[in-house]
């Protein structure tokens, strides 16, 4: 592979989280045998964020001087490249990039957007056409007295260009932690953006002809929109701070209804609203049950057109909702709390269900964890600790972190483990004696006997691994941890037995294997230790709350597995009777209060 005509860049200002972001980012372009040009630059007295984006114009025009004959790339400080696909690096157009936003192709234009491109990472090739480009943006910058990022000369130049440009649009799929159509993934997003606060401080963009046709009646979205950036800005925010005044101000963005913000709403279904009302009011449905208008409303989506493979997910999610809501007997059902997305739903949160509702026999009713109620409901399986409320009866739910405020008010019949506990007691609440993860009790759920397998071994990522660009070595089969019905976790579960052993970075499916007695190894990913939620505590306080003897941290191995001895790091454990037990008595207690409660 031929990087010689390749040069990406980036700047950072001297202080500790950027310089950490630098040197990771300056290891990562060295291990793929691309040049880096990484420059640490000062920040003067007076100047803020904007005026630091602003610098990254004559940055980068310096670049294209010392570099005639090669492609620059940016790339922001707090990104990572996996690689660089050949649609990439061999690229003949004079701008590459992103387009804003991470959209598809269906929303190309300003419609939606003020600017076209995402400033993240985009190639300015060599060619005269991208150099007079880059060119023009320096000369602008430099006589602009104007208060901008660098976000608005790029935009100036790019709409005086583009008429005599090429350009390529890069996949949004492309990017790890979307949607995966198939695409190889290569780029890995940073957040450390100052966007949302600076956003009306600067100079911005008006959207270009042929877009204010249609701003009647945009404002309450732009507001919507205006409101769920500050939002997320404000989420950002807290990730950067740790502590018992993390767990404070966290426990302050659920009760204001602000994580709810993040987390409702859109279902991913697409550009068109109509579809995506399609999809709204089919998720909503499921969740009140109603099965017979998910049915037809499934069948509205697919006669317009082709579903998207989000649309399918939100079907299936909507049948899986529908389902738990209906089956059982009794006349009251058991309101639970789970986080039902990624759609269709992630296997181990959606083990959740399943339990509570195998051990009630009873319908189970669906309640949002971000969603303020003060009703009462069940809290199970998941490390959704921080979304426990006065109201919530609490049966083996963990934490991902100890930076979260717990609710003292709420009924304790066990938690996960003990690091749960001990924190639930730090901060005032009850002391906990039973421990255990429900999880565990999939084996009597869903009851499966091992026997001969096929002499291969499988591998099921967390969903959030899921387009990591992963080479598998021989024997191995990939298997996708994504389901939510009843049927498809059951065929799982069962798939999983058939192998000689698991090779898992989801917590819960590694889990299942203990519950059986299925050999195993839980893994993590090098360079993407930071993309499944949390500090790693969970899985110390799973071990020990489920009675194990030995620890079961996440091993970080390669992307390409095949570098890995996987020999070593196999293991069987077996849940004991008497833990599931003790689980199952809890999970009745818990029961058994709700029904007292609501009856």
């Amino acid at each position: 592979m031929d990087l010689s005509d390749i040069v990406v860049c980036s700047f950072y200002t001297a202080d500790d989280y950027y310089r950490d972001h630098a040197d990771r980012l300056a290891k990562n372009l060295s291990d793929l045998g691309i040049q880096g040009e990484l420059e640490e630059i000062v920040k003067q007295p007076g100047e803020d964020w904007a005026d630091i984006c602003r610098k990254k114009i004559a940055f980068l025009g310096e670049l294209c001087d010392r570099n005639p004959g090669r492609k620059v790339f940016w790339i922001d400080v707090d990104c990572q490249l996996l690689g660089l696909p050949d649609y990439v690096r061999d690229s003949s157009a004079d701008l590459i990039g992103f387009q804003r936003g991470f959209g598809a192709p269906s929303t190309i234009g300003y419609a939606n957007r003020t600017r076209f491109w995402e400033p993240c990472f985009f190639g300015i090739n060599s060619t005269p056409a991208g150099r007079k480009f880059m060119a023009d943006a320096v000369a602008l910058e430099a006589g602009a007295e104007i208060k901008a990022t660098d976000d608005y000369f790029f935009e100036e130049s790019w709409r005086s260009n583009a008429a005599a440009m090429t350009f390529q649009v890069i996949p949004s799929a492309a990017v790890v932690g979307r949607a995966d159509h198939g695409v190889t993934t290569f780029f890995s997003f940073g957040s450390s953006g100052n966007v949302a606060e600076f956003k009306s401080k600067v100079v911005q963009h008006d959207q270009v002809a042929g877009a204010t046709a249609r701003k009647a009646g945009r404002g309450r979205k732009r507001a919507r929109r205006l409101a769920l950036r500050w939002a997320k800005a404000t989420d950002k925010r807290l990730t950067r701070i740790s502590g018992p005044l993390a767990g404070r101000l966290r426990a302050t963005a659920d009760r204001s209804g602000l994580t709810h913000v993040l987390t409702r709403g859109a279902h991913d279904a697409g550009p068109s609203r109509h579809r995506q009302a399609l999809v709204n009011h089919l998720v909503a449905a499921g969740q009140r049950g109603e099965l017979e208008k998910v049915r037809d409303l499934s069948a509205r989506l697919s006669a317009s057109s082709i579903p998207s493979a989000p649309e399918v997910g939100a079907q299936k999610a909507a049948e899986s909702f529908a389902h738990y809501a209906l089956e059982g007997t009794g006349d009251v059902p058991v309101t639970l709390t789970w986080w039902p997305r990624p759609f269709p739903g992630n296997f181990g949160d959606w083990l959740s269900p399943l339990v509570v509702q195998s051990t009630a026999q009873r319908p189970v009713k669906y309640l949002a964890p971000t969603a303020p109620s003060t009703q009462p409901h069940l809290v199970a399986i998941g490390s959704i600790g921080r979304f426990i409320r006065a109201r919530s009866i609490v049966v083996g739910t963990g934490i991902s972190t100890e930076d979260v405020e717990l609710s003292t008010k709420a009924s304790y019949l066990s938690v996960r483990g003990p690091v749960t506990a001990g924190l639930l007691r730090r901060q005032g609440g009850p002391s906990v004696d039973s421990l255990g993860d429900p999880g565990a009790l999939v084996r009597r759920v869903l009851p499966v006997e091992l026997g001969a397998t096929n002499g291969r071994t499988a591998l099921v990522r967390h969903f959030t691994h899921a387009n990591l660009p992963i080479t598998l070595p021989e024997g191995f089969d990939e298997l996708s941890v994504l389901g939510s019905h009843p049927d498809d976790l059951a065929a799982f579960v069962a798939t999983l037995a058939t192998y000689d052993a698991v090779v898992t970075s989801a917590m819960h499916v590694m889990i299942a294997c203990h519950s059986y007695g299925i050999p195993c190894s839980l893994i993590g990913f090098n360079g993407f230790e930071d993309a499944v939620h949390g500090s790693g505590i969970k899985y110390r306080d799973y071990a020990l709350g489920a009675g194990l003897t030995e620890p079961w941290d996440p091993v970080p191995v390669d992307l390409d597995l095949r570098r890995t001895s996987w020999r070593d790091l196999v293991r069987t454990e077996r849940i004991t009777d008497a833990k599931l037990d003790e689980i199952q008595d809890a999970l009745s207690r818990g029961i058994a209060e709700y029904l007292t409660r609501v009856g």
